[in-house]
């Protein structure tokens, strides 16, 4: 885990799960992102201490980007 409270650091091809509006969605990080980042008309702010994760839905084509304290780690 990092500290600073980021969260729990992932890498690319885990499996995780975040909660959203939707309910409990999955998919697997393509990306990790440590420096700020543009996507769909945001910039996400990231640092190597605090990155963010782009996430391919399981179910969908939706990508999401989401910072490590948003994730849980689903066993492979």
């Amino acid at each position: 885990m990092s500290g600073g409270g980021a969260g729990p650091a992932f890498a690319v091809g885990d499996h995780v799960r975040w909660n959203s509006e939707a309910g409990h969605i999955s998919g697997v990080i393509t990306a990790v992102h440590t420096s700020d980042v543009d996507y769909k008309g945001y910039t996400h702010r990231c640092i190597p201490a605090d990155p963010q994760y782009e996430i391919a839905s399981d179910k969908t084509d939706h990508v999401a980007l989401h910072k490590g304290r948003a994730l849980t780690l689903i066993d492979p």
